[in-house]
């Protein structure tokens, strides 16, 4: 056992300090980025958000309305071949750029990863996706994915370390997935005491991957577009988003009423409510990571998104930032003491 003293910050600790800007308007500030990456040698660009593939949220449909912003999807990995067949053969090729496609890593999943990538050339991203991305069997998963699919663009994940972030770019990533238990759905850090406050792994990680020529991608944790800001400023490339763009049309949860309003259904992905959709239940040997709640039905996510994106782009001419690339060269981060925070929180409310 040992103790590690140094203090590590979540988003709500933190604020960005104003600086000097020359910028004139919002509209002047430029949210692409350009990527290359380090693996797969492809290029990117676009705005480096990601919905995230949560069954609620990594849909078909959110794919349509997010890609007309140069915005990413990674869709959730639940949708079966057929579902995938239609999909590609009804969509732009254009737009499939836009399209991350999500696996497990089992025999099936690398199988289904082989037919779904059949259907279009045009389809460049994949996201290994699991819970623990410490394991052996994931980097093992990994080195065969990239061994099979050298020429794409390979994210995985998650992982809250630096060391671990460059063991998986050197075993194939380009991109690397960071956080653990800090999703709003997600309750690992209650039911295992494992986590990391996010913008420390941020911080840490992204400082590992850039030293090696890879991307992170910052996953949980933003509840408003000040957060993601923050996500950006620390030095992530991405970020990655579930709860912000959950409740919408686009998303596929359950829609209840009560008392005359409309709630959508979210939950973790490790959640009993999950496990019982896909898995038949939580395993004896197993504990539910996540939970389920009520979000209030908030239409269509064309209205949310533009405002996400105006909120960084007000982000960047506080700092002076001309560019989101500038963003993390124009943050300085300022501690806020609990009071302060105390009252930031509330405002939230």
């Amino acid at each position: 056992m040992r103790i590690e003293e140094d203090v590590k910050l979540g988003f709500k600790d933190v604020l960005i300090r104003p600086k000097r800007s020359t910028l004139k308007s919002r509209s002047q500030v430029d949210l692409t980025r350009n990527f290359t990456f380090k693996n797969s040698g492809k290029v990117w660009t676009g705005i480096p958000l990601i919905a995230s593939n949560m069954d609620t949220v990594g849909t078909f449909r959110m794919v349509r309305v997010l890609s007309s912003f140069h915005v990413l999807t990674a869709v959730h990995k639940y949708y079966s071949y057929t579902h995938w067949k239609n999909f590609v053969c009804s969509i732009s090729e254009t737009l499939l750029k836009y399209v991350v496609v999500s696996t497990g890593m089992s025999e099936n999943d690398f199988i289904k990863l082989k037919k779904i990538f059949s259907l279009s050339s045009k389809l460049q991203y994949i996201c290994i996706d699991v819970a623990n991305g410490y394991t052996e069997q994931f980097v093992a998963f990994l080195k065969r994915v990239r061994e099979y699919f050298s020429d794409k663009i390979i994210c995985a994940g998650n992982v809250v370390t630096g060391e671990m972030v460059e063991e998986l770019i050197l075993s194939g990533a380009d991109i690397v997935k960071v956080g653990i238990g800090s999703g709003s759905v997600c309750t690992t850090r209650v039911k295992t005491a494992i986590g990391y406050p996010q913008l420390s792994a941020i911080i840490e990680c992204s400082d590992a991957a850039h030293g090696l020529g890879g991307q992170i991608i910052s996953d949980g944790g933003c509840i408003v577009s000040g957060d993601i800001a923050k996500a950006f400023g620390g030095g992530s490339d991405f970020v990655m988003l579930g709860g912000m763009l959950a409740g919408h049309d686009e998303c596929e949860g359950q829609i209840i009423e009560e008392n005359h309003k409309q709630y959508m259904i979210f939950y973790g992905m490790s959640s009993k409510s999950a496990m019982d959709r896909y898995i038949g239940g939580v395993a004896r040997y197993k504990a539910a990571e996540g939970k389920s709640v009520k979000l209030l039905f908030r239409g269509t996510v064309d209205k949310t998104i533009r405002d996400i994106l105006g909120g960084l782009r007000s982000t960047c001419t506080y700092v002076g930032a001309s560019s989101l690339k500038e963003l993390t060269k124009r943050t300085t981060f300022i501690k806020v003491t609990e009071q302060e925070n105390q009252v930031f929180n509330d405002e939230e409310i």
